[in-house]
């Protein structure tokens, strides 16, 4: 059997993964990388070696440590893997002065954010962007078993009541990241999970914003955006993955930036990231990057 975590020794939702293997007599086990969890840690190897079985450790483990990442990351920082998407013009604008946004970039780039979003646990976006767009933040056209959860983030938890996202609330999960002060009631009764979190001045505390997440399970959170939202995040060094969708366009300092203020002075204050992958997506270019950690 390959496997590309360490097989769980402990009883959990499901019985031991190495207790199966062993019953099924399985008599060699390649294991890409460890699990730190502390119930398993090395665990789940002995026991497979107890057994007779032959283990062996280590094949392809970055590549392992890569698709696991939110995993691990909920289990030693207590916080998901953050991936922030961005699409604009080449000059980084995502709206004319007057709000047309629709649409920067082309359908190809477009399915490949929703390939993007089904490969997480949740979707993320600001209430902003809730109110300027209204979107409904499911994954469509790819037939997909089950949709990621849908996160909101708003201090004072204002939605439209109209809003795509509240009139399918019932269907598809939506929860609200607000300051404990917000009154949620009529959101809860129309399907929307409250997490209340710390603040941070006048927004809400990205950091508390990832730890409630993290404590309802949630190990990878693709964010939409808008701008003050993935500022924040930037500013807060909580970006694990950005990733840019470059539309060949211009708009001009008169449209809206990709990104709020960040209330930066000195370049050596702000986040840097290491390019991994720069492709073509139909007319546009998408290019992704990895965070570099702090000097």
């Amino acid at each position: 059997a390959y496997v590309t975590l360490e097989p769980c020794a402990h009883h959990g939702k499901t019985p031991p993964c190495a207790k199966a293997l062993i019953d099924a007599g399985v008599g060699r086990v390649v294991v890409a990388t460890g699990d730190p969890d502390p119930r398993v840690a090395g665990q789940g190897i002995a026991m497979l070696q107890a057994a007779g079985v032959t283990v062996e450790t280590g094949v392809l483990a970055a590549q392992a440590r890569d698709d696991h990442a939110g995993f691990f990351q909920r289990l030693t920082e207590d916080r998901p893997f953050v991936t922030l998407k961005l699409a604009g013009t080449l000059d980084g604008r995502i709206a004319t002065a007057t709000g047309e946004s629709q649409w920067i970039t082309g359908p190809q780039a477009r399915r490949a954010v929703h390939m993007m979003r089904a490969r997480h646990d949740a979707v993320m976006v600001g209430a902003g962007t809730v109110r300027a767009d209204d979107p409904s933040l499911t994954v469509r056209g790819l037939g997909v078993a089950r949709q990621p959860v849908r996160v909101v983030v708003s201090r004072t938890a204002k939605l439209p009541p109209d809003a795509q996202l509240v009139q399918t609330a019932k269907d598809v999960p939506v929860w609200l990241c607000h300051a404990d002060s917000a009154d949620v009631t009529t959101w809860s009764a129309q399907g929307v999970l409250g997490l209340p979190c710390a603040t941070a001045g006048t927004q809400v505390d990205p950091l508390s914003v990832m730890q409630a997440l993290a404590a309802k399970g949630i190990t990878r959170v693709f964010c939409e955006g808008g701008g003050m939202l993935a500022a924040s995040l930037l500013q807060a060094g909580l970006v694990d993955r950005l990733v840019m969708f470059s539309a060949g366009m211009a708009i001009g300092a008169e449209g809206t930036p990709m990104l709020g203020a960040m209330g930066l002075s000195k370049l050596a204050e702000a986040p840097r990231f290491a390019l991994q992958e720069t492709r073509p997506v139909g007319p546009d270019i998408c290019h992704i990057w990895r965070r570099l950690p702090a000097p």
